[in-house]
């Protein structure tokens, strides 16, 4: 849309403003105009990233679970996993999960460059800080921890991929993409800690900045042939791909092939990517009819699907909740 800012700019003009803008009246208030323009566009953008990865982040609890106690017994970390999974009780889990989470910090200082642990560290930490911490405070103090073991999974994974927040653009796309797949597990943690850190902090445009940086990073694990991590890599994309409309930037066509490959990927058995497509698209378009059809369909399927139950569930409450705030919405 003519006019609008990007988001780029917008960062830069809340970090930099003009020396123009400083200095004369008639500079500082054409600097007011595109403030407020960029203020209007943080509010939406900080809207739709904490509506958005409730459902969606709590997908990583079996890789999380069944990592922290690898090191233990295998038996057991796939017994852990799969119990945690096909509970119909998210609050059970819920309460469960602290626990693992003291474990895993155990784990790290005994093991501090095992890229497992701490690519199991970066998850968990993500997942419950981003969504199952309602304090804004708390979820910021512990999507850092989980940002903080992303970087240093993928910094042990990968010498070259160290220091990557101080790194440009340019710069941090070369070495992404230099990654293989021999350290995919790695990249998807850090990608999932960033995007929990960065929701975590949508009250700052710095942080907000940080959203191409993982879009490219989960677009070169769709290149890696990701295996079980496909459908919710394929979900994460179409969030961002959603986040805003085609008029501030955003690609929401290019989402919607995101959110139907993945919900291919997963057989439709991954209920929360039909929640997620309803919300980031059917919402975004003001298109009714996708919106309802995609959460009745959840509400009708059968939530017990293994190694997918626990998702459901929680998918099936996001649903509700949706279908009865359509009419005001829509």
């Amino acid at each position: 849309m003519s006019g609008v800012p990007s988001f780029t700019i917008c960062v830069t003009a809340v970090a930099n403003p003009p020396v123009s803008a400083r200095k004369s009246d008639s500079g500082w208030r054409g600097g007011i105009v595109v403030m407020a323009t960029c203020q209007a566009y943080h509010t939406y953008y900080k809207s739709r990233l904490m509506s958005a990865l409730g459902v969606a982040f709590a997908g990583v609890i079996l890789a999380s679970c069944g990592s922290v106690v690898s090191s233990v017994s295998g038996d057991f970390s796939d017994s852990l996993s799969s119990a945690m999974l096909n509970q119909e009780d998210p609050a059970l889990v819920r309460e469960a999960l602290p626990a693992y989470m003291l474990l895993l910090d155990s784990l790290i200082d005994s093991y501090p460059d095992d890229v497992d642990t701490l690519s199991a560290g970066a998850k968990l930490y993500a997942v419950y800080g981003a969504a199952l911490v309602n304090e804004p405070g708390r979820a910021a103090v512990l999507t850092n921890r989980a940002r903080e073991y992303g970087e240093r999974a993928l910094c042990s994974a990968e010498e070259d991929a160290c220091d990557l927040s101080g790194l440009d653009f340019d710069s941090y796309l070369e070495v992404i993409r230099s990654i293989d797949e021999d350290d995919v597990e790695a990249l998807y943690s850090y990608s999932l800690a960033s995007l929990a850190w960065i929701r975590a902090n949508s009250d700052n445009y710095g942080a907000l900045a940080g959203l191409p940086k993982v879009e490219v990073s989960l677009e070169h694990i769709m290149s890696l042939m990701p295996g079980e991590l496909a459908a919710s890599t394929c979900m994460y994309l179409g969030i961002l791909n959603t986040l805003r409309p085609a008029a501030l930037g955003g690609e929401p066509e290019v989402g919607r092939l995101w959110f139907e490959r993945g919900i291919s990927l997963s057989q439709g058995h991954d209920l929360s990517i039909k929640v997620e497509y309803a919300r980031g698209y059917g919402r975004l378009l003001y298109n009714r009819e996708l919106h309802d059809r995609l959460l009745n369909e959840v509400m009708a399927a059968d939530v017990k699907q293994s190694d997918l139950t626990l998702f459901n569930m929680l998918a099936k409450e996001q649903a509700t909740k949706l279908l009865e705030s359509a009419d005001e919405y829509f």
